[in-house]
């Protein structure tokens, strides 16, 4: 039996956890890069990472989605979705007015298990800066990103990071 065998409850849970040990693998080599080299250093090369792999996760999800790069904010509000950690962390996508898109992570994998280990909020605002403006930069290069909150900024219990999502020099009106 493979994978191409099971059935669609099966198939669901494989996916999911697919991703979280993705996650577990990201954090593992994290923590490896960190014990040898520092906190400083390993925080650097996971900015590096996802400076690669933010645009390379958006344009591979933008394919399997048949859409064009270019598609705004509803692309955007498409795409995020389908992001690997979709699967595992809860999250909340909302248009507050024409052409604005918040998106918000309301529950965070990485973040919790910080929290049941009794440390500290990972301080992932600088990582979540360029992965988010990677990945939304790839989907239409007009988007601009703005940090509404994300630790280790102050934020509410409701969600751990909140980004908002803008179309520079023009005004997206939804259909």
């Amino acid at each position: 039996m493979g994978i191409l065998d099971l059935d669609h409850a099966s198939l669901q849970r494989f996916v999911a956890d697919a991703a979280r040990r993705w996650l577990a693998h990201d954090g593992l080599w994290f923590q490896a890069v960190e014990r040898a080299y520092g906190l400083d250093a390993a925080v650097a090369l996971d900015i590096e990472a996802w400076r690669e792999f933010a645009p390379l996760e958006a344009r591979r999800i933008l394919s399997f989605l048949g859409l064009a790069p270019g598609g705004g904010l509803d692309a955007l509000e498409q795409a995020l979705p389908f992001r690997l950690y979709a699967l595992i962390n809860r999250q909340e996508i909302l248009r507050p007015s024409p052409g604005v898109l918040v998106f918000r992570m309301n529950s965070c994998r990485v973040q919790e298990a910080r929290r049941r280990k009794g440390l500290a909020e990972f301080a992932c605002r600088p990582v979540g800066l360029v992965e988010y403006e990677g990945f939304a930069q790839a989907i239409d290069p007009r988007i601009q990103v703005r940090c509404l909150g994300c630790p280790p900024d102050p934020h509410p219990t409701e969600w751990f990071c909140a980004w908002e999502f803008t179309l520079s020099g023009c005004t997206e009106v939804r259909a």
